[in-house]
């Protein structure tokens, strides 16, 4: 957790100004760190070059898995302006090279493939898939962290497994068409 001290005391000094995260304490910081890299436990970054995150917020999960993993190139996404000025900042602090933040909603950025795509807390899973459309490729795999309702999402064309943590539920959708295995 030393790595996310910087982190961790931006997050805490600006959060009491702007309204960043729900986390007001260090101990708060600290368990939004850990649920954002758990899924390390379980996949294989190594595979991975591209990421995309949705609604990235105040970096959960998506600057926390691009300071843990440098060798990953991270694509940021938060509508919220005083968000992404955070991320800059968080960005700069830490010299990240593997981090790109856009200011603005995921249907207005400019189209790539990504190898994951990733979101905490955004929306419904079927509204999220087709929020990513275009960033899906032909081996493109997703990762949204979600609640207790998340059975309620699965669409049976979905090949997925979902790793349970706590009251987190890491939906790890490996393809979006079952058939495509």
């Amino acid at each position: 957790m030393k790595k996310f001290n910087t982190f961790t005391n931006l997050l805490l000094k600006y959060n009491k100004v702007h309204r960043l995260s729900g986390a007001k304490n260090i101990e708060d910081v600290e368990k939004n760190i850990e649920d954002s890299l758990y899924p390390i436990n379980f996949i294989d970054f190594e595979k991975v070059q591209k990421v995309v995150d949705i609604g990235t917020g105040a970096g959960f999960p998506g600057m926390i898995l691009a300071i843990a993993l440098p060798d990953v190139h991270f694509t940021l996404v938060e509508p919220l302006m005083k968000r992404t000025a955070f991320l800059h900042l968080v960005k700069s602090s830490y010299g990240l090279q593997n981090v790109d933040i856009i200011t603005g909603r995921i249907e207005d950025v400019e189209a790539f493939e990504a190898d994951l795509i990733t979101s905490r807390a955004v929306t419904k899973t079927d509204f999220l898939i087709d929020l990513s459309k275009n960033f899906i490729g032909e081996n493109t795999e997703f990762l949204f962290y979600k609640g207790e309702n998340v059975y309620e999402e699965i669409d049976d064309d979905l090949d997925y497994e979902i790793v349970k943590r706590e009251k987190r539920n890491y939906l790890w959708i490996k393809s979006i068409h079952k058939d495509d295995n």
